[in-house]
């Protein structure tokens, strides 16, 4: 007797057993989730098998799996081999993994213009309209870190270029600066998940700022942004987009207010006289929590920021801060902020909104 893989997906999960008779080499390579790597001859004897479940029986190709099932039915076991072998089930485990990842893709390119279009899509644009980030002619390298306001960026990008009516081109970014190789294997998932075509290149950063007593945050982020410029510049972009976003803004703002004693922030365009590159923060009008509602809406898995001081920082304290004011005291605070900051003489800010 022979199953199918669609048979065998339509049986009770607690009815039956999967058995791979491949050798132990063949499996090391690939096997099926939850089968249990068993040689032929031994199946009668081992402890593993329960006599009153089906018995799926697997080879490579479908083939020798039949006679081990004649023999087992004769014995007295429920047995069936799997049509088509391993080689089968891996074919149709690409065909749901690639209908999955179009799915989450189209869902995701959608949802950006319809469920997120107020809290997403209308402020990226806005930015980009509002401080005129994007012009014709750009090339745009669009710095993906693996978290989710950079991922979010980058998809936004790929969005902007189906639908704008000028030409600009994009080149999308990863620095690694000494990720671990699961935060790594997240990246370049998620960016096959969502179909960007993602350019990774190699530095020493965290290392050579874990090595430094002094000042290694600040050592870490300036290495960053001059790893970023110069691959930028090989790429040929004459922009580098940041994910900066609101919260970052307003974060920025009083960290430079309370430690510095002076009024500044980032801006939405920087102009980089040394490598004549402009920085660009297209994000600025989005709510960290609108980009979490984002990710979380579609469980992608994002690298969350490997720095052993991330959540013990001034910034968090700043985040916590500004959260606890609006809620307790102040409600409305972040629009007044960021308006003052827009109205503000802080350079780069105030010559667009006049």
């Amino acid at each position: 007797m022979q199953l199918s893989i669609e048979e065998v997906k339509k049986l009770d999960s607690n009815s039956y057993q999967i058995i791979d008779i491949r050798s132990e080499e063949e499996v090391a390579h690939g096997a099926i989730k939850g089968a249990l790597n068993i040689q032929a001859e031994e199946i009668e004897s081992d402890e593993r098998v329960v006599h009153d479940k089906k018995l799926v029986i697997v080879c490579s190709r479908g083939k020798t799996s039949v006679d081990v099932a004649e023999y087992l039915t004769e014995k007295g076991f429920d047995a069936a081999s799997l049509k088509g072998g391993y080689i089968s089930w891996l074919i149709d485990a690409m065909k749901e993994d690639e209908v999955a990842e179009r799915d989450i893709k189209a869902d995701v390119e959608q949802s950006i213009r319809k469920k997120f279009k107020k809290s997403i899509w209308r402020k990226f644009t806005k930015a980009i309209n509002t401080y005129e980030l994007v012009k014709p002619g750009d090339k745009i390298a669009v710095c993906i870190s693996g978290g989710k306001d950079s991922m979010l960026m980058a998809k936004l990008f790929q969005e902007l270029k189906h639908h704008n009516k000028f030409d600009f081109d994009v080149k999308f970014l990863v620095m690694d600066p000494g990720y671990n190789e699961l935060n790594r294997k997240k990246i370049e998932s998620n960016a096959a998940l969502l179909h960007i075509p993602i350019t990774i290149f190699e530095t020493d950063i965290f290392s050579v700022a874990n090595n430094t007593e002094k000042n290694p945050c600040y050592l870490c982020a300036k290495m960053r942004r001059g790893a970023l410029n110069d691959m930028a510049i090989e790429n040929g972009c004459n922009k580098v987009a940041l994910g900066h976003h609101n919260d970052d803004v307003l974060e920025t703002f009083f960290l430079s207010l309370m430690h510095e004693g002076r009024i500044h922030c980032f801006s939405p365009v920087t102009y980089l006289d040394r490598t004549d590159m402009y920085q660009i923060r297209p994000m600025i009008y989005v709510r960290e929590r609108d980009i979490r509602g984002v990710v979380k809406n579609y469980d992608i898995p994002v690298v969350h920021n490997p720095c052993p001081a991330d959540g013990y920082t001034q910034r968090q304290y700043m985040k916590d801060l500004i959260k606890r004011l609006e809620k307790e005291m102040y409600p409305g605070l972040r629009k007044r902020l960021f308006r003052a900051i827009q109205d503000s003489a802080i350079d780069g800010w105030s010559d667009y909104t006049k």
